[in-house]
């Protein structure tokens, strides 16, 4: 099918030096990238781009017995309480 669009001077001149060095077409050049655009955005809508964050299932986490947060004697402190348990 032909259309016509109006591609900025300096874009379409990059285009075709890149066309002629990949011996292709700046047709096909097009619609390559056009295919790979509408594939992302596929992919992002359709959520096959999110990733699986890792969860911790395990206990522990913040401890609130801290007095002093900004302690570092405190937090190693607390460091040494939490080992003693296990």
């Amino acid at each position: 099918m032909r259309t016509t669009l109006d591609i900025d001077d300096g874009l379409l001149m990059r285009a075709k030096q890149f066309a002629a060095g990949k011996r292709t077409s700046l047709t096909r050049l097009i619609e390559e990238g056009l295919s790979l655009r509408l594939q992302a955005a596929q992919a992002v809508t359709s959520g096959r781009a999110r990733c699986a964050l890792p969860v911790y299932a395990g206990q522990g986490g913040l401890q609130p017995t801290i007095g002093n947060t900004l302690s570092q004697r405190a937090l190693l402190d607390a460091i040494d309480e939490a080992d003693a348990v296990r």
